[in-house]
């Protein structure tokens, strides 16, 4: 990520917490961060702030396009500008299929959906205007799911969602490709996070995967920072999955 502009909706928490401190790692010259979590993304934001780097940080709900776009600006001209957005912020509920209800249809949409493709329209907005980088002028990161690839009765409207991410990502990729913005997916499969093993669900994880266990959070940011980082210049409208090799058993 050395010399980029990062910003992460989503980023207070879970695998958008872990991108932002890998970011900074990896060289990102600025990091900004959108949350509802204003204290937990100002942990995020400590290291890359303790190291001089240029940090900024916007509390949005991102279900509408008018906070999206305000936060986003905000972030943008805190920072002097945006290289990569990575699009992390989701909601990822649990429900039988037979007794999900309009209102878990309405949540799930409006944040996993709407709100990925609100965070997009206001990065491209900024991204079309700035001086390209070689052939690159920005490029955008949607975290999907391996869950969008296979059935899943016991959350079908998060996978859902996630597969409209996919489509939507194509679709946009194929749209801006002219303003040489690169727009792609990764899609993790199960992680052993410490939410997972709080829960129990390690062995869930582990029975899913023919490598024995749950993917760990690190692996799976390694392809986010790759498809968002100067490393790719070509690639754009793909949808990388990372299961280790859930998806194909």
């Amino acid at each position: 990520m050395r010399g980029l502009s990062v910003v992460i909706v989503g980023g207070g928490a879970g695998l958008g917490a872990l991108l932002g401190r890998m970011a900074v790692e990896r060289g990102a010259t600025a990091l900004g961060i959108i949350d509802l979590n204003a204290e937990a993304a100002e942990a995020v934001l400590a290291p890359a702030r303790a190291a001089g780097l240029k940090t900024a940080f916007a509390a949005c709900d991102i279900r509408t396009a008018d906070a999206a776009h305000a936060a986003f600006a905000k972030v943008a001209a805190d920072l002097g500008g945006v290289d990569t957005l990575i699009n992390s912020a989701a909601i990822y509920p649990r429900k039988p299929i037979l007794e999900i209800s309009d209102a878990d249809w309405d949540a799930s949409n409006a944040i996993n959906v709407k709100g990925t493709y609100h965070m997009m329209v206001a990065a491209i907005r900024q991204m079309q205007g700035q001086d390209p980088k070689g052939h690159v002028r920005g490029r955008i990161v949607n975290i999907t799911s391996v869950d969008a690839f296979k059935a899943h009765p016991q959350n079908a409207h998060y996978a859902a969602t996630k597969a409209a991410v996919v489509s939507l990502t194509k679709s946009m990729a194929h749209a801006v490709a002219p303003d040489g913005i690169l727009v792609n997916s990764v899609a993790p499969a199960g992680m052993a996070t410490e939410k997972a093993r709080e829960a129990g669900f390690l062995g869930e994880l582990a029975k899913a995967s023919p490598l024995g266990r749950g993917g760990e959070p690190e692996e799976m940011a390694e392809w986010v920072l790759m498809a968002g980082g100067p490393r790719n210049t070509y690639m754009t409208g793909e949808n990388i999955i990372v299961s280790g090799g859930y998806i194909y058993a």
